[in-house]
C-alpha cells in the first residue's frame, strides 16, 4: 500500500468533520419567534409582578410602606411590568448577540479600533440576522455612534387600532430584543456601554451606541 495514497484517501474521509455543512434558517423563524417572545415573556413577567406587588399590598396594610393611591399602585405596577419585560427581553437578545458575534468573528483577523468593531455590527452582524446592513452610520468621535435603520424589520408590520401612539409604546418592546443584540456583541467584543433605542417613525428605528471615555 502507498502511504501517501493511503493519508490523501484518509483525509478525504475526515475532510467533512474538519468543516461541516453550514445549514440555513429561514428568516421569518426569527419573526415569527420575536412575535411570540414579547407576549410570552409578558405573561411570565405579570405574573412575577402580581408576587411583588402582593407582597408590596401586605408590608402596606402591616405599616412598613406607605400607603398609595389605587390609581398610582396600578400606574407603579404597570410600569414595574413593563421594565422587568424590556430587561428579560434583552437579557435574551444580549446571550444571543455574544455568541453570533464570536461566530461571525471567528476567522477575521483582530479588530484594529472601535469604529472596526461598530462596523462589524451594521454590517456582519446585521446582514446574518436581518438580511441587511444599516442604512446609516453617525459617530462623534467622542465614543457616541448612531446605528439608523429606515425600514427595521422587527418593526414592519407593527401597528395598533388604538392608534400611532399605542403602536408607538408598543415597538419600543419588540425593539428590546434587538437592543440587547447590539449589547451582547459590544461585550463579547469586550466593549461595555448603553445602547439606547428610538423610534421616530415606524418602521424606522435608531440604536444611540454610549461607550465609556477611552473606548473610541
Amino acid at each position: 500500500m502507498n502511504p501517501s495514497t493511503s493519508t490523501a484517501s484518509l483525509l478525504q474521509t475526515l475532510a467533512p468533520i474538519a468543516d461541516p455543512v453550514v445549514r440555513l434558517a429561514d428568516g421569518a423563524l426569527l419573526d415569527y419567534l420575536l412575535i411570540e417572545l414579547v407576549p410570552t415573556l409578558a405573561d411570565s413577567s405579570s405574573v412575577a409582578s402580581a408576587r411583588a406587588t402582593h407582597t408590596e399590598n401586605e408590608m402596606r396594610a402591616a405599616g412598613l410602606l406607605p400607603a398609595r393611591s389605587a390609581k398610582d399602585k396600578d400606574k407603579e405596577a404597570s410600569d414595574k411590568e413593563e421594565d422587568a419585560l424590556r430587561a428579560r427581553l434583552e437579557a435574551v437578545g444580549a446571550h444571543v448577540g455574544a455568541n453570533l458575534a464570536e461566530r461571525l468573528s471567528r476567522d477575521r483577523a483582530r479588530f484594529a479600533d472601535t469604529l472596526d468593531i461598530i462596523k462589524f455590527i451594521c454590517k456582519d452582524v446585521w446582514q446574518a440576522v436581518w438580511a441587511k446592513q444599516i442604512d446609516n452610520l453617525r459617530t462623534n468621535h467622542r465614543g457616541v455612534y448612531v446605528l439608523q435603520d429606515n425600514n427595521f424589520r422587527p418593526l414592519s408590520r407593527i401597528s395598533s387600532h388604538e392608534g400611532p401612539q399605542e403602536a408607538a409604546r408598543r415597538a419600543k418592546l419588540y425593539v428590546a430584543w434587538s437592543t440587547g443584540l447590539i449589547r451582547g456583541a459590544l461585550a463579547r467584543m469586550g466593549l461595555q456601554g448603553t445602547v439606547i433605542p428610538e423610534i421616530p417613525s415606524l418602521p424606522q428605528c435608531t440604536f444611540q451606541i454610549k461607550l465609556p471615555k477611552g473606548a473610541s
